[in-house]
């Protein structure tokens, strides 16, 4: 247990935080997913009552992991807004803004509540490899790389009853190749994960390995 858990794939060293977030040491690029900023405001205009502050709660995260860490890059995985709706004057200045207080550039892969909606400064683009990685929102496994993705929100089921807990994680399908990151945001929810995958449970400013793969069993050698 602790605040980062290290992976590799193929001498490619990866580090799960508990930020919910991934930091890539060598390409020093720090990658996120679904911030869905402005959805209070999308769920307002809709007549459902939701506070307004957890856009700031999300952002003031990532600016204060960026400063920490200090990255040549942040690449965000899609859903950085949840609609046009939530794109109010405010938080369109904010956007603006967000690569300076980042004190780095910004990118966007493009995610589907990001369709259709023009961000100042921010262009979306499409999935695309970094190094090894294989870079989209939804998830979009590809021969010989590793696919980061969002979209998933995944989520662990724990406990059974009125027990049970939820918690967000990093999961790794193995055979598909494929990592999905939590949530970054303040404001979403969670879908459970597959069982069979990988995980690596997030809470409590810990991260923890959850259902990993047993290493294979030592066969005794006989003597000579």
């Amino acid at each position: 247990m602790g605040d980062i858990a290290a992976m590799h794939w193929h001498g490619e060293p990866l580090e799960l935080l508990a930020e919910k977030a991934v930091w890539d040491p060598r390409r020093r690029t720090l990658l996120v997913a679904d911030l869905h900023l402005g959805k209070a405001e999308t769920f307002q205009a809709a007549g459902i009552p939701l506070p307004s502050d957890g856009d700031g709660d999300t952002l003031n995260a990532l600016i204060g992991l960026a400063h920490r860490l200090v990255p040549d890059l942040v690449i965000v995985l899609g859903d950085l807004i949840h609609s046009r709706l939530g794109l109010t004057p405010e938080l369109r200045q904010k956007l603006a803004v967000l690569p300076e207080l980042l004190d780095c550039p910004l990118r966007l892969i493009g995610g589907n509540h990001d369709k259709g909606s023009w961000i100042g400064g921010i262009k979306q683009e499409p999935a695309q490899p970094l190094g090894p990685w294989w870079l989209s929102h939804e998830p979009d496994p590809r021969t010989g790389a590793l696919n980061l993705c969002g979209h998933l929100h995944p989520v662990a089921v724990l406990g059974k009853g009125n027990s049970r807990v939820r918690t967000p994680c990093f999961s790794l399908d193995q055979q598909q190749q494929r990592l999905a990151l939590p949530s970054f945001g303040r404001l979403t929810g969670g879908h459970a994960c597959s069982q069979g995958d990988h995980l690596w449970l997030v809470a409590d400013g810990a991260i923890v390995a959850w259902n990993q793969p047993s290493p294979p069993p030592v066969t005794p050698q006989l003597a000579a």
